[in-house]
């Protein structure tokens, strides 16, 4: 009796537990849903800077001039009377200004800063028109000699004066040449001058990118700067090449000046009360103001005004069709101040 009992009791509890482990099983909570993490979006590569430019040319460096370098602006007088050529130095220009001068010659203001030649000459005296000139540079400028107000006028505009009467280094007479067109400079000597006021690099004289599509093709920029300076320009597929006349326009060395722009302004020319030692009285051309302009680039011309409001401004260039600035080819620019009315631009 107690042995059917017992049994009886132990297949009880094998029952009740095979229930209870039964009823742990429907309890068991669900499995947690699986999730998928989104790969991260990768940070765009920012593009590379663009490489560092000259300021007056807008071309990187290169083996001539080397890595792009602080160095201010020199603005020399050249002379271009029949005496003077052929120039030295005038080739390795930025930048050159061609101005009418006394008896209807004409001189240049050449600026460098990318590139320092060895030499550079004949060097000439200050024109009433150089501090409106090379002010926007603020760099230095450089001369011979010349009216004791114009030398002033320099320095009001900001610039600081280096000149060969006043005993500057780097002046030097050769003996090639009879006075006055004998005196050369070195213009690595006369930068080595620059004080801390001028020592900083000049800002972009003009805007430089895609020249303009909208130009008409030209081969030939025939100019009239006076009765005596008829410069001539003609493309040749690559740049435009300078002829002083028919005659080809060379440097010492023999080879042709040439430039990547030709920017012709028309100017007012004033006669001032100044004479030059023939009794030639000495012009000014007007620099602050406005005008006409005709922009050379690539194989066409494009017509445009300049505007120039105060000595210390740069002239800015837009187009005359639509009033939008016109920009360069980056490389070297010449620069012709044509008189209104005694002078003339024909385009061909």
């Amino acid at each position: 009796m107690k042995a059917r009992y017992l049994g009886g009791l132990v297949a009880a509890g094998l029952a009740l537990g095979g229930l209870t482990g039964c009823s742990g099983d429907d309890e068991q909570p669900a499995a947690a849903p699986r999730t998928t993490s989104a790969a991260p979006t990768p940070t765009p590569t920012p593009p590379p800077p663009p490489p560092p430019t000259w300021p007056l040319t807008g071309l990187t460096a290169s083996s001539a001039t080397g890595d792009v370098t602080e160095r201010p602006a020199l603005a020399i007088k050249v002379e271009n009377s029949v005496d003077a050529r052929p120039q030295t130095g005038l080739d390795a220009a930025d930048v050159v200004w061609e101005q009418v001068v006394e008896g209807g010659i004409t001189r240049f203001v050449a600026v460098y800063q990318s590139t320092l030649p060895p030499q550079i000459g004949p060097v000439r005296s200050v024109r009433p028109m150089d501090p409106a000139i090379a002010a926007p540079l603020h760099g230095l400028l450089a001369f011979s000699g010349g009216v004791p107000a114009y030398v002033q006028a320099a320095r009001d505009a900001g610039l600081q004066v280096v000149s060969q009467d006043s005993g500057a280094a780097g002046f030097s007479r050769v003996s090639t040449r009879k006075a006055p067109h004998n005196v050369y400079a070195d213009p690595t000597v006369l930068v080595g001058q620059a004080d801390d006021a001028h020592k900083a690099s000049p800002q972009p004289q003009f805007e430089f990118g895609q020249p303009p599509t909208a130009g008409t093709p030209a081969t030939r920029l025939d100019l009239t700067m006076s009765g005596v300076s008829h410069p001539r320009w003609t493309w040749n597929g690559q740049a435009w090449l300078r002829a002083e006349g028919q005659q080809p326009a060379v440097t010492a060395d023999g080879r042709q000046l040439a430039a990547t722009n030709v920017v012709v302004l028309r100017v007012d020319v004033v006669q001032t009360t100044a004479r030059d030692p023939a009794g030639n009285p000495v012009p000014e051309t007007q620099m602050v103001g406005s005008g006409a302009a005709t922009v050379a680039v690539g194989g066409t011309t494009v017509e445009a005004r300049w505007a120039k409001n105060a000595v210390g401004d740069r002239v800015a260039l837009t187009g005359a069709a639509d009033g939008m600035p016109v920009r360069l080819a980056p490389g070297t620019t010449w620069v012709e101040l044509v008189p209104n009315g005694s002078g003339g631009v024909a385009v061909g």
